[in-house]
């Protein structure tokens, strides 16, 4: 798989804003992939991290609803840490890249919106493993 993290990509979610205060919005083509699953994380301790895993077939787009968090985004290659801290601005992860949350500040809620349902056979959750899929 030839993906890379330089295909991440971070995306503006469009909002109104208005004296009564901001509505973010996501529809027709915000996101390039229909939501099939939604979940969020929430109350993660500062010091322990989410993830730890890569997927075959499956897209995400991170949203950090309230407070903040870094992704760790690794492709057998390259590496990169995003910060992510405005409820309108999202991570775009495409399959094939190796995905750790961390550094959660208090009141942190992460909106995860995927691309298909939970199947755990999509999900390569060895990183050695992943190197080999890479062909790293």
């Amino acid at each position: 798989m030839n993906t890379t993290v330089n295909d991440l990509k971070i995306i503006e979610i469009p909002k109104i804003k208005d004296a009564r205060g901001n509505l973010a919005v996501i529809e027709k083509d915000c996101i390039p992939f229909k939501i099939k699953r939604v979940y969020y994380l929430y109350d993660v301790p500062s010091d322990a991290f989410r993830g730890g895993h890569a997927h075959k077939t499956l897209y995400q787009f991170l949203i950090p609803l309230s407070g903040s968090f870094q992704v760790r985004v690794k492709d057998g290659t390259n590496e990169d840490l995003i910060m992510l801290n405005k409820p309108d601005i999202g991570l775009l992860i495409i399959p094939g890249i190796w995905r750790e949350i961390e550094n959660f500040s208090s009141g942190s809620v992460c909106l995860v919106l995927a691309s298909e349902e939970f199947d755990e056979d999509d999900y390569i959750r060895d990183f050695e493993t992943f190197t080999l899929f890479k062909g790293c």
